[in-house]
């Protein structure tokens, strides 16, 4: 892998934009203005390699819970005939080198600048410029901040009492190292059944000498059925191209797959069982397309979360086990569906124990293992697999304050105001690449990038074409699109899982606010061209 360092950029030079992250987001953008619009651009990154969240999610059964055939770029036909994927769903090992593949192939790495994290960005007024700063104490000026750092990239640790006396390891699997970590022979404490603790817990399980899973909330999971990929499902992708991309683009969730037409409440009880069988054989994130109404209606749901119950109970052998692990506080799907590889069978080997911390919660860290209310458990490695504070807490980290003086901190401190997820009022010049208010995390994530990505870069082309300098949503356009994204959401059962990410639950103090879009990819596309169409409605040009 090469390097770009820090040392190659002039302090304080000024460029046309700045992108902050190099994930599939930023070097995307990075090509879209440098290549197509001409334009003088760095692209600044914390990590030494591209890959942006999967740079540092390297834990123990990382990989991506969307096919390969479709989790990637889909604007070149010359970059997917040059790539093949071995496995349905790729790792992270393989998402990386995908992504410097991509690098390589489009020249980015000159404007690339790696090992540098931007501590600040701040709005000067007279230059109409931003201004940022980085953790190495380098300076850069911009007229365009274009942000591309992901919804899933600020580490969540759970402040524990006692956690600094730990006498043992203790990692966050978004900040896995690079070197892996050895847990043979050990006793490790995973705490965490979200999705990364679902991926990590059957790998740990198969090294650790005893794997104790801490388990907040239990969580609903349908298996991935992963496996390599043979050459005539890559024949058919490649011939089916066009097709998958357009479905994808059409669908409510950016995947190329059909939801059915059929409610679940109108088939008898064995034409349902046999869908849901179907879909649970077939894998994946798919399951959630056996019925249309399944995260619309309360009822129809219940007919899939009772199957995916009674599925737990028949996998894991121990029923008070068993119990633990199957949900009954949410309804399948409001909250991220996870997929798996053998999580439930996990719970069956004899050096695994799980801990139900709703009913004995965790006390204190001890430097010899985890206390909680009724037990002592010794462990020589704690992972937290605590995910992420989703979608804003990235973007607050960047310490980014807009015309006079405005703090986004502030600005957002009941919640994110967006116009489309894409500006905010008050910061002019400012793209937030997926950020809270698009469909983001609610779809395939590179299709979304890829429509935010191509807006923006319109976008900037049109201002160029008029002679503007800058462009910022008003207050009343963004009042309007929040109170929308909140429509949406609430035309779904998404809210009502009151411990989800989506409502930023899962970090103390945070605003409970739905914060993806989930109107469905294909309608939020539609009303992005009709804002850009209309003259981009509901922004001030100047």
């Amino acid at each position: 892998m090469s390097h770009t360092r820090a040392v190659n950029a002039e302090p304080g030079r000024r460029y046309d934009a700045i992108i902050v992250g190099a994930g599939f987001s930023g070097l995307y953008q990075l090509h879209m203005l440098r290549d197509r619009l001409g334009l003088d651009v760095r692209l600044l990154e914390a990590g030494d390699g591209v890959g942006g969240t999967w740079y540092w999610n390297r834990y123990p059964g990382a990989r991506c819970d969307s096919e390969s055939y479709y989790y990637c770029y889909t604007f070149s036909d010359e970059l997917q005939d040059q790539w093949q994927w071995s496995e349905r769903y790729p790792d992270h090992n393989e998402i990386r080198r995908y992504l410097n593949h991509v690098a390589d192939r489009l020249e980015l790495r000159p404007n690339i600048q790696l090992g540098t994290r931007v501590t600040q960005a701040t709005y000067d007024d007279l230059k109409n410029s931003w201004l940022v700063s980085t953790g190495n104490g380098q300076r850069f000026e911009a007229q365009f901040l274009v942000t591309a750092v992901g919804c899933l990239s600020t580490a969540n640790v759970p402040s524990i009492p006692g956690l600094e006396t730990f006498a043992g390891e203790h990692y966050h699997t978004g900040r896995w190292p690079d070197n892996g970590v050895v847990f043979e022979g050990k006793r490790v404490g995973l705490i965490g059944t979200g999705s990364t603790g679902i991926q990590a817990a059957p790998v740990i399980a198969e090294q650790a000498g005893k794997l104790t899973v801490f388990q907040r909330t239990a969580n609903y999971s349908v298996p991935a059925r992963n496996g390599p990929v043979d050459q005539s499902f890559r024949d058919w992708a490649t011939t089916n191209r066009e097709a998958i991309r357009a479905k994808s683009r059409s669908s409510v969730n950016g995947h190329p797959f059909d939801v059915s037409d059929r409610s679940a409440l109108e088939v008898s009880d064995e034409e349902r069982e046999q869908a849901y069988q179907a879909a649970w054989e077939r894998g994946g994130l798919r399951f959630r397309a056996t019925f249309k109404d399944l995260l619309t209606d309360e009822a129809a749901n219940e007919t899939a979360s009772q199957f995916i119950r009674e599925k737990i109970h028949n996998i894991v052998k121990d029923p008070a086990t068993a119990e633990k692990l199957t949900p009954r506080d949410h309804l399948y799907a409001t909250k991220r569906p996870p997929i798996d590889t053998h999580y439930f069978e996990t719970f069956n080997r004899d050096n695994v124990e799980l801990v139900d911390i709703k009913a004995t919660p965790i006390v204190e860290i001890v430097p010899e293992g985890i206390r909680t209310s009724d037990a002592f458990i010794p462990l020589d490695v704690i992972v937290f697999a605590t995910g992420f504070d989703a979608l804003t807490g990235p973007l607050l980290a960047l310490n980014i304050e807009g015309r006079g003086g405005l703090q986004l901190k502030d600005a957002w401190a009941h919640g994110p105001r967006t116009y489309l997820g894409l500006q905010s009022p008050g910061f002019p010049n400012l793209f937030t690449i997926t950020g809270p208010g698009s469909p983001s995390v609610l779809t395939n994530m590179p299709i979304a990038i890829e429509q935010h990505v191509e807006w923006i870069t319109r976008c900037i082309a049109e201002m160029r074409n008029r002679g503007a300098t800058r462009i910022e949503p008003t207050p009343t356009a963004a009042e309007k699109w929040v109170q929308h994204v909140n429509e949406t959401a609430q035309a779904t059962l998404l809210p009502m899982a009151s411990s989800s990410w989506y409502l930023g639950a899962n970090v103390p103090g945070k605003p409970r606010v739905f914060m993806p879009y989930a109107g469905g990819m294909a309608r939020y596309e539609k009303i992005c061209g009709e804002v850009a169409g209309k003259g981009y409605e509901g922004f001030l040009i100047s």
